[in-house]
């Protein structure tokens, strides 16, 4: 896709909704980080089902810890790999207690040096809780930055290093959620909704929906 159309794309997506948001719930950083780490295979629903039950009463690393791992691994038993989840945000808020005074990190290398964060988690975080560009990359992103042709790649961090390059500016800061909430509605995996799509005409995919 021509940068001009990528610029149009995301123009009519800032237009339909100019503050896009993350629908995990969360009060604080460190609740988004252990959102987010908890989402990996899960949906948002599920997870803010799950943390419902702990971030009021116990949404402090000191707070999990005093729930231990047995009460947060049925806490979360309703969201897949709970039982290693639970053990790496037990370890997580143990380090950052000991390395962060219980602060959530606002440096890629330090998030990504806690057990259970990956790129995606640390850009999801830098991005959300700090305000710092960056792109993660999950499954709905990478669809819609190959099947639109904004930004193809054949792996999640070339797709990341695309979006960021011909991203416009302008939109960088809230692009990943726009993309990740175009993917989940409309976009959609099995049979994309095209005829509902802002984008069609600018889309590059060839096999469009038509309305039925």
């Amino acid at each position: 896709m021509k940068r001009a159309a990528i610029k149009e794309c995301f123009r009519r997506l800032r237009e339909a909704n100019p503050h896009p948001k993350t629908e995990l719930e969360y009060a604080t950083p460190f609740q988004l980080l252990i959102a987010v780490m908890l989402s990996a295979q899960a949906t948002d629903k599920a997870v803010n089902l799950a943390t419902r039950q702990f971030f009021p009463t116990h949404g402090t690393p000191e707070g999990i810890l005093a729930l231990g791992e047995a009460g947060l691994t049925e806490a979360i038993c309703t969201i897949g790999l709970y039982k290693t989840k639970a053990r790496n945000v037990i370890r997580t808020c143990e380090l950052l207690l000991e390395r962060h005074e219980g602060q959530v990190p606002d440096q890629r290398e330090a998030l990504e040096a806690l057990p259970g964060v990956g790129r995606k988690t640390a850009n999801v975080v830098l991005n959300t809780a700090f305000g710092q560009i960056a792109m993660a990359v999950d499954t709905h992103i990478f669809r819609v930055s190959n099947r639109t042709g904004i930004a193809p790649g054949k792996t999640v961090l070339a797709v990341e290093q695309a979006l960021l390059r011909r991203v416009p500016k302008a939109y960088l800061l809230d692009a990943h959620h726009w993309l990740i909430l175009h993917g989940r509605y409309v976009c959609v995996a099995r049979k994309p909704k095209c005829p509902q799509c802002p984008l069609a005409d600018l889309c590059e995919y060839p096999d469009k929906t038509r309305p039925s």
